[in-house]
């Protein structure tokens, strides 16, 4: 039995199959047509380079023996766990680039010409690229509660004892918003609010025991400070730059307020969408309120409602049930708790609000 048609026929498996799981994960699981057309593309030019090598097909049936390859048993304990659709890219996509490289080495031993094979295989390595960061970095968790932290809008108390009120009243979620701030008091400032979230939560670093933290607009500061990650507008950084600056050890949040733009920010690879606004507010000038029927579209999109979310603007205990209405399982707030009397108090109601 010829063990160059072994290999071939078992990376021609290989590769048809980890081709057709990210293909679905394109089309299924990101509802991408442009990325979903590529791979479909992919798939019938390696059909077509299979076809083109010459070697008889009879012959290579033939020399597949399942029951006789020594390595059909052999897992490791990765092989056996995925965590969500990245995972199942990232094993698919190496398996992908891995059998198109045996394929070109075989194809060589057997004198043929196997320049299309390392072609397909460059071809996959940038279609793995898109699709792996159209995943985000996964993980992240929906919030319930997040205050946005701007000192400004502090009144009775400071910005340190507005976090730390909010962290005890349920916020599982600060965001520093400070647009005004240079570079260095940020930072300290940002470091600050890490270590308030930790010495509340008693002290761990755990960021499952304690309120994460998000900077607004700035990665590096994000990275610095060790938030957990960076919520960005729509004229701020692309998350493709954030990706390239933090890989994914930052979760990235984008603001929305329509669906093209929040479809466009998980093709693009957002974490989580903010989703508003919701109601007029006084923070921030807005020339359009979108209300809670684009949280109600938003969450009716089966690839949008993947996303964790955030629906914000002008929300407080008053109004937070129209957005449990609408289906939000989570929002940001702003001065409803940075300005009140009792910030733990206000965050509690919010809490219960959404419950």
């Amino acid at each position: 039995m010829d063990a160059r048609l072994r290999i071939i026929d078992a990376n021609a498996n290989r590769a048809r199959e980890g081709l057709r799981v990210i293909e679905d994960i394109a089309r299924f699981g990101l509802d991408d047509p442009t990325l979903a057309e590529a791979l479909k593309n992919l798939r019938h030019d390696l059909r077509d380079a299979l076809d083109n090598l010459g070697v008889d097909k009879g012959a290579l049936l033939s020399s597949r023996d399942v029951e006789g390859d020594v390595g059909a048993n052999i897992k490791t304990p990765s092989e056996m766990k995925r965590v969500g659709l990245r995972d199942v890219a990232l094993a698919s996509a190496s398996r992908l680039a891995e059998a198109l490289r045996s394929l070109e080495e075989c194809g060589k031993a057997l004198g043929r010409d196997a320049r299309p094979f390392e072609a397909l295989r460059y071809r996959a390595y940038n279609l793995e690229k898109s699709l792996i960061l159209a995943l985000g970095a996964g993980g992240c968790p929906q919030w319930r509660l997040c205050v946005l932290i701007t000192a400004a809008l502090c009144g009775p108390h400071t910005w340190e004892d507005v976090a730390a009120q909010a962290i005890e009243g349920g916020a599982d979620c600060l965001q520093l918003r400070e647009k005004e701030l240079g570079g260095r008091e940020l930072l300290a400032r940002a470091s600050r609010l890490v270590a308030i979230a930790r010495e509340v939560a008693g002290g761990g670093s755990d960021p499952r025991g304690r309120a994460n933290i998000v900077i607004n607009d700035r990665p590096d500061v994000a990275i610095l400070s060790g938030a957990d990650g960076v919520h960005l507008g729509q004229s701020d950084l692309p998350v493709s730059a954030v990706r390239a600056v933090a890989g994914f050890d930052l979760w990235v949040g984008v603001s929305t307020s329509n669906l093209d733009e929040a479809r466009a920010a998980i093709r693009d690879g957002a974490d989580m969408c903010g989703v508003g606004p919701m109601f007029p507010t006084t923070t921030k000038e807005k020339p359009r309120i979108s209300g809670p029927k684009y949280l109600k579209d938003y969450l009716a999109d089966p690839i949008l409602s993947e996303r964790p979310h955030l629906a914000i603007g002008g929300i407080t205990p008053e109004n937070i049930a129209q957005v449990r209405a609408a289906g939000g399982r989570g929002v940001a707030v702003s001065s409803c708790v940075c300005n009140a009397e009792k910030p733990g108090e206000v965050c509690t109601a919010l809490r219960r609000g959404l419950e």
